[in-house]
């Protein structure tokens, strides 16, 4: 009771609020470090298989980075809340290209093949406007998720192809392979202790989310494709900006395609096979062309600069920046 005004209603919905912040900072947390352990140890467990640096990058680890994204957007369609499960990966895929590359450029400038211009882009500028075709009807079934799964098989079938052809010019440590095949135990448990700490830290983010955004009065769809998707998008973050950093440049541009790749033909491909997802009118209106817009971009940005410098990376960070804004304005 102050002067007369009884304030206990008040101190209840600020305390649920706080608890549904520090929730959702738990899950935060749950998820970087699951998927943390869950790239480490099956990104090891890969080498010590003698698979190729820019092979893992587009498949092992982006599989195991794209694993919060898989398990948020899981449950999130179980809960009835399909925005944010549509949301989080559409947004995933703008913060991929816009955030992450955008700050990883700006770190150190990253050079791309034309062999990952030709043949590794085309996949995701694929999987992008196909995603936007079968959403025109404001669901994604059953059929839909199988189309995309199946796409991601055939992707994954050419990542095999790619793997063998890149023999002759890609040269591994022999060392650092039989040194990896010592410690398999040792990762098998990394991926174990990930894929845990990956499911806990979804519960706890999307029902922390879905709380958070009937407090501010916000629609799920803006809480997925921002908050969520940058939340899920972490590991990417923290998987590129190591490998620009170390100069693992194949690493740092591989991840990002084969996530983004990933996230659409894995993700939105096992979703709908398992519970169909309704699609929100402004998604197929504003989000899924500005997906399109930055997929594109950064394929001319990149073929007209042969690679990613400060300049780009400048150009996609402020451009995603924008995106984030407008969400909230």
């Amino acid at each position: 009771m102050l002067l007369g005004l009884d304030l206990s209603p008040l101190t209840v919905y600020n305390r649920a609020m706080f608890l549904d912040l520090l929730l959702f900072v738990a899950g935060l947390l749950l998820l970087y470090y699951g998927a943390e352990y869950l790239v480490s140890g099956s990104s090891r467990l890969a080498l010590s298989f003698g698979i190729r640096p820019l092979i893992i990058g587009m498949t092992v680890v982006a599989f195991a980075t794209s694993m919060p994204e898989m398990m948020v957007s899981l449950l999130a369609a179980f809960r009835g809340s399909a925005d944010i499960a549509a949301g989080n990966i559409v947004g995933s895929n703008i913060a991929n290209i816009g955030l992450i590359l955008g700050v990883a450029a700006l770190l150190t400038p990253i050079a791309v093949a034309r062999r990952t211009l030709r043949r590794e882009f085309p996949f995701m500028l694929g999987a992008s406007v196909l995603l936007t075709l079968l959403a025109l009807d404001l669901q994604l079934g059953f059929l839909d998720g199988l189309l995309l799964f199946v796409l991601l098989l055939v992707f994954l079938g050419y990542c095999a192809v790619t793997a063998r052809s890149l023999d002759a010019d890609s040269v591994i440590d022999a060392a650092q392979i039989d040194y990896e095949r010592k410690h398999r135990v040792r990762d098998s448990f990394f991926i174990v202790v990930g894929i845990i700490g990956l499911g806990v830290g979804a519960e706890l983010m999307v029902n922390s989310a879905v709380s958070l955004a009937r407090t501010f009065g916000l629609s799920e769809l803006v809480i997925g494709i921002s908050i969520v998707a940058l939340g899920t998008s972490l590991p990417e973050l923290a998987a590129s900006i190591m490998s620009a950093w170390k100069g693992e440049m194949d690493i740092s541009i591989g991840n990002v395609i084969g996530s983004n790749i990933f996230n659409i033909f894995f993700v939105l491909g096992i979703c709908p096979m398992i519970k169909p997802l309704t699609i929100e009118p402004s998604l197929i209106h504003v989000q899924l062309p500005i997906m399109l817009v930055f997929s594109f971009g950064l394929v001319f940005l990149v073929y007209r600069n042969k690679g990613l410098g400060r300049p780009q990376g400048l150009l996609l960070l402020g451009g995603y920046l924008l995106f984030i804004i407008s969400l909230f304005s």
